[in-house]
């Protein structure tokens, strides 16, 4: 009872995520925190992966997909994020879409909004294609490989600051299932959950998850 009926405040949110302030609102922010990290506040590197997660009942069947690979049915969540694990570009699509081909959508969004990053590093699943059409964009792929030989849980260079991100957002009891109709709006709650994180950290205030509870 304390709270607007959940069409007026559903209506706000689709309003505002069409009109882009949601993702203004996330490179404002992640601006801020560059700056108050000692670093410029445009990128000039990313790094690249995907989760895949499953949806809720209401998700439509034509938007998921099974990920053959992780033996997930949903949708995946492609995202780059600079050296600090900040949000660059995301894109929600069914979870059979391949890495490669969501590489190659977020560094085209890349290029476009920040035209300095030049080097991007990813994992196994982006191969020639999309290193392909990151070097046509000016971005030199590199992909980071596990070490040989190597068994059981191993931080990888460069690879763990996407990981670390994809857990940040986990911490959002909202993002822990796709429960979204539309992938665009699932993208809309990852930039609500990155702006959530980066107030925060400028503000330096600590607020239990859903996880504490």
């Amino acid at each position: 009872h304390d709270f607007p009926p959940w069409e007026t405040v559903y209506g706000y949110f689709a309003a505002w995520q069409k009109e882009g302030v949601f993702d203004q609102l996330n490179g404002l922010l992640r601006r801020l925190v560059r700056e108050a990290e000692g670093r410029d506040g445009e990128p000039t590197a990313c790094v690249l992966d995907a989760q895949s997660v499953k949806t809720s009942a209401n998700v439509p069947a034509t938007s998921q997909g099974i990920d053959a690979g992780k033996k997930i049915a949903g949708r995946k969540r492609h995202i780059g994020v600079d050296t600090l694990g900040l949000l660059l570009a995301v894109w929600v699509t069914a979870a059979s879409v391949s890495d490669n081909v969501g590489g190659i959508h977020l560094m085209s969004h890349i290029a476009a909004t920040h035209p300095r990053v030049t080097k991007a590093w990813a994992d196994t699943g982006y191969r020639t294609k999309a290193i392909d059409h990151g070097a046509r964009l000016g971005i030199d792929v590199e992909v980071v490989q596990r070490e040989p030989g190597v068994k059981g849980f191993k931080v990888i260079p460069r690879r763990w600051i996407v990981e670390r991100t994809f857990g940040w957002l986990m911490h959002h009891r909202r993002l822990a299932r796709d429960y979204e109709t539309h992938p665009h709006r699932s993208e809309a709650i990852i930039h609500v959950a990155m702006i959530d994180l980066m107030s925060r950290r400028l503000t330096r205030e600590s607020t239990p998850n859903w996880r504490d509870t």
